[in-house]
């Protein structure tokens, strides 16, 4: 790649520019990382805590159903009085270019909508218990989709900086070095040729001034 570049001061230039550039690229680089990878810690630190506690009121919640159908045999009619949700909405957040998802669901008070002859304590409870998770596992998807994405970024990062790092900056400093030692041998075949030049002057100069002593 060296032998290809013309070695001039105009090139050398050029490829300091470029070599620079590189340079503040890996460190944007590195930077966007290492702010990725705490974003992800974070994240992984949250969805632990959400799988714990999602599991233990996903485990109340399918106790409390199981008690209701015992009692009151299959309760199917009461889960299909039971409205679908149609508030969760999504935005984003942009973390570095990354876009993590944001959702929300719009936060009611639990609303009965079944009637009470037929049910008891049990279902009520079941109930309660599933719009915890329902929540809960909003809240998760978000996590885990951001882990996902960071993820992805983080690799996706890493191998950038990698190729700058490891391929694209060591090419330039080869160019450069490269073009320096061509110009600064230039430099001195010229410096050796106009001692020579001067020399000659010189010496035609003495022989000239010998002529005219005689």
């Amino acid at each position: 790649m060296a032998d290809q570049v013309f070695p001039t001061k105009g090139n050398l230039l050029n490829i300091q520019k470029s070599l620079s550039l590189a340079r503040l690229g890996y460190e944007l680089m590195d930077k966007k990382r290492n702010i990725l990878i705490r974003e992800l810690m974070l994240m992984v630190d949250a969805a632990k805590s959400l799988r714990g506690t999602i599991d233990n009121t996903f485990i109340q919640a399918y106790s409390a159903l199981q008690m209701a159908n015992i009692a009151r045999g299959v309760i199917e009619n009461v889960a299909n009085a039971v409205p679908v949700e149609e508030s969760l909405s999504v935005s984003y957040r942009s973390v570095m270019g990354c876009e993590l998802p944001k959702l929300a669901i719009e936060e009611r008070k639990p609303v009965l909508n079944y009637g009470l002859q037929y049910t008891d304590s049990n279902v009520d409870m079941a109930y309660i218990c599933f719009e915890r998770v329902k929540y809960m596992t909003a809240t998760l998807a978000e996590v885990e989709t951001s882990i996902y994405r960071l993820t992805n970024s983080i690799r996706k990062t890493q191998t950038r900086a990698n190729a700058l790092q490891n391929i694209v900056i060591p090419r330039y400093e080869s160019i450069v070095r490269y073009i320096s030692g061509s110009l600064e041998e230039k430099e001195r075949e010229e410096f050796s040729r106009m001692k020579v030049i001067k020399a000659q002057k010189m010496r035609k100069r003495y022989k000239i001034k010998s002529a005219d002593s005689y």
